[in-house]
């Protein structure tokens, strides 16, 4: 069996939760909307078309602000196309995904739904085949209350009140040879800068994000960043991070150790950030924008839904594309992502879990049939639901496993919160070890623990292995369940993991 042994103080801490953390995204690709979120004529369909069983899923998932319209789908989207009457939207290739799309779906009825679930919207511009004009325009239609051409016809469409969103994206993966209207760090680093100023004289609460890179394996990394800040420092507040990670020809080890890619990337930009704002002598900090991450399997072209089969088979209207199905393994690599985000939580104020249904997402739905759950739901609707208040510095002392990519890695990976309101610590655990249970022990300084509230795991289920996932036959094959053996006492906590898996424990505890 293998040991960990964490120790954390009331006082130690890294700064408040930030709600926005446990983001979404739903873009206009494969059956994220068409089928996903909006099906007119489902039977679990509204009068808006929005699916509700889908909507109580979300609801569940505690995401808290949805990115939208894309995505690479944004670099090529005239935001013009999805107002008005359904009947009078122009039908379009998208070329990012090679299909037809219709524009049934659109801003309106995305703020419509966004009602309904209870989210924040962060909006995307296009500054791919657009620019500084088409941004300004679309703040104005969205956020100005009226008197102007694009606001009336806004309440023409049926809106009169302002939708008031405040969160904006300046374009997507500006960075990517791939994104429709590429461009090197000058070019978009001028243009981003110059749809900023234009969208706050409409507009001067807007918050923004620039575009960073789309990965850290990116050759212009770091050089990418600096240029674009030092264009766009005074104009926006965050720049965006994307990340994916998949698990390369059985190399499961270096899978399970993702995170330690995505604590450096977030470091990286950071200090790339930092280093500009002192050269630059500004006030203010640059803040991160996460804005896409999860775990994605980029096959290649040997599997039908890949972007590259979608065009060998035509233009379609909203094709199946990556429709990953998710296991037990990657719901625990998906944990120590979010593990990550939270500690990070300082300066990593958004993040978008990419994407919300049926495109590499946390659920599934079926045309004409039922929603559900992948694995990667629970841990992110766990940390969501209980991550509130103060996140906690720790210090983690684990035994640690060698990967290929990596080196030496912790076998147990925690994130913690602490909310002083409701007197709750709540700790979040991966062992990442895929033989051994690991032995857990937590010193609890500054704090009394009164009694176990919650605790739970995920982990391989009977008669099932590490690839076992949830399907439409059985939807609760993999999700949580009671953690047994789990023992608090005073300034003591007391667990085991079992080989692979993802745990929560819910603390009630008083000031030592």
């Amino acid at each position: 069996m293998s040991r960990a042994r964490i120790t954390l103080d009331r006082d130690f801490t890294i700064g408040e939760v930030p709600r926005r953390l446990f983001g979404s995204f739903v873009e206009h690709m494969g059956r994220c909307v068409y089928t996903g979120i909006y099906e007119p004529g489902h039977p679990e369909a509204d009068e808006n078309g929005f699916r509700q069983d889908v909507l109580k899923l979300v609801k569940e998932l505690g995401a808290t602000v949805i990115r939208y319209p894309g995505g690479n789908f944004v670099s090529g989207y005239n935001w013009e196309d999805g107002i008005g009457p359904r009947e009078n939207r122009p039908r379009r290739l998208d070329g990012a995904w090679h299909t037809v799309e219709t524009n049934a779906f659109g801003l309106h009825e995305f703020v419509d739904w966004s009602k309904q679930a209870g989210t924040e919207i962060m909006e995307a511009i296009n500054l791919g085949t657009r620019g500084v004009e088409a941004a300004r325009e679309i703040v104005e239609y969205a956020n100005h209350p009226g008197g102007s051409y694009w606001s009336d016809l806004r309440a023409k469409n049926g809106h009169k009140d302002p939708f008031n969103i405040k969160l904006w994206c300046l374009g997507n993966e500006m960075d990517g040879p791939w994104q429709i209207g590429h461009k090197t760090a000058d070019e978009y680093g001028r243009l981003a800068q110059e749809a900023a100023k234009a969208m706050r004289f409409v507009d001067p609460s807007l918050e923004l994000v620039a575009c960073g890179s789309s990965n850290s394996g990116m050759p212009t990394f770091g050089a990418w960043e600096q240029t674009v800040l030092t264009h766009t420092y005074d104009e926006v507040d965050y720049v965006s991070l994307h990340a994916y990670y998949q698990e390369h020809e059985g190399d499961v080890g270096s899978f399970l150790a993702s995170a330690v890619d995505t604590d450096y990337f977030i470091e990286s930009v950071i200090a790339t950030a930092d280093a500009v704002r002192a050269k630059g002598k500004h006030k203010k900090h640059i803040n991160l924008s996460f804005d896409e991450w999860n775990v994605w399997y980029q096959r290649g072209l040997d599997t039908e839904d890949q972007p590259h089969n979608v065009i060998k088979a035509g233009w379609r209207e909203h094709p199946r594309v990556i429709e990953d199905k998710y296991n037990v393994t990657d719901a625990v690599v998906v944990g120590t992502l979010l593990n990550s985000l939270l500690r990070h939580g300082d300066r990593v104020k958004i993040a978008n879990q990419a994407q919300l249904v049926n495109v590499i997402a946390p659920i599934l739905s079926e045309e004409n049939g039922p929603a559900w759950k992948q694995t990667i739901f629970h841990p992110f609707a766990r940390m969501a639901e209980l991550a509130k208040g103060q996140i906690l510095r720790l210090s983690v002392d684990s035994d640690k496993y060698s990967n290929a990519r990596f080196g030496d890695t912790d076998l147990v990976d925690v994130s913690a919160t602490w909310n002083e309101e409701t007197g709750r610590v709540a700790l979040f655990f991966a062992n990442r070890g895929l033989e051994e249970a690991a032995d857990v022990e937590v010193a609890l300084r500054g704090f009394d623990a009164r009694q176990v509230l919650r605790a739970e795991v995920l982990e391989i289920p009977e008669g099932g292995d590490r690839f076992t996932i949830n399907t439409q036959e059985q939807t609760g094959r993999v999700g949580l369940t009671p953690l047994e053996g789990v023992k608090a006492t005073g300034s003591e906590l007391r667990l085991t993991l079992p080989a692979l898996s993802w745990a929560v424990v819910e603390l009630d505890v008083v000031k030592a």
